[in-house]
């Protein structure tokens, strides 16, 4: 599998004093599922972003596609990068056909204008992601659920290799959060890298994950999450005793708590 991703010695810090995080340093190739996973406050939305480059690393650096992104223009970044952050504050009364057509805004040239390819490359998007019905409606006016997966859709539209989704299922149903799960397995077998954040542990289970942790020791775990979640790690990190369990009838690990 190809390489897309590599992250060097990264730290950072809001202040240059004191680090959020420091000795990150893993690699992410194309097909793989990659979750960050802890607490609130540890530093993953942070390390999303200086994986995207919306924050400048004090240390260290990540390569895309064996190239310094430090070096990188913001295009090239995009041609190759999807993000689709937790929450989405829509600023123009788009339908979510336009809306998923400014993904194409890496492929086009300075003055040019979406054409008929770019505006079929969306819909091919929103028919990927089942959500082909919701063409026509403003993208202001559907729900929290929808606008995930119009995110996601826009993701696909720009041709992004690697896509970063901060919290992708924070505010769903049970429903659509399963939903959103499902369509990352979809991506991830279609050969996209996926790179998310998330408070729960058992998604890490559900989607076969490698696991990214940044401990309360600041020290960071990286690999299969068969060899990186145990129950003492998991306990420590939420501050509650919480167990690792295979359940038969549906032959999958869960993480649970014994009790309250």
């Amino acid at each position: 599998m190809e390489t897309l991703l590599q992250v060097k010695d990264l730290g950072f810090s809001y202040d240059g004093s004191r680090q959020i995080f420091r000795d990150i340093s893993f690699e992410v190739r194309a097909g793989e599922i990659v979750c960050l996973l802890g607490p609130n406050g540890i530093g993953k939305t942070t390390l999303l972003n200086c994986l995207a480059r919306l924050r400048e690393p004090l240390l260290g650096s990540v390569l895309l596609g064996g190239e310094d992104m430090a070096h990188m223009h913001a295009r090239e970044i995009a041609r190759i990068i999807g993000y689709v952050p937790q929450t989405l504050l829509p600023s123009f009364d788009y339908t979510v056909l336009e809306y998923v057509v400014t993904g194409n805004a890496p492929w086009l040239g300075t003055f040019e204008k979406p054409g008929p390819e770019h505006y079929q490359r969306a819909e091919e998007a929103l028919e990927q992601m089942a959500i082909s019905h919701l063409a026509n409606k403003a993208y202001t006016r559907i729900s929290t659920g929808e606008l995930q997966q119009v995110s996601i859709a826009r993701a696909i539209a720009q041709k992004a290799r690697l896509i970063l989704m901060d919290e992708p299922t924070a505010h769903l149903d049970y429903g659509n959060q399963l939903k959103v799960l499902r369509l990352i397995k979809d991506l991830s077998a279609k050969g996209y890298a996926v790179v998310l954040t998330t408070h729960n542990p058992d998604q890490v289970l559900l989607l076969d994950a490698k696991t990214a942790i940044i401990d309360e020791q600041s020290i960071f775990h990286f690999g299969p999450w068969q060899e990186i979640l145990t129950e003492e790690l998991l306990s420590a990190m939420y501050g509650v005793p919480l167990r690792l369990i295979k359940v038969e009838g549906i032959n999958r690990m869960v993480c649970i708590a014994p009790g309250l």
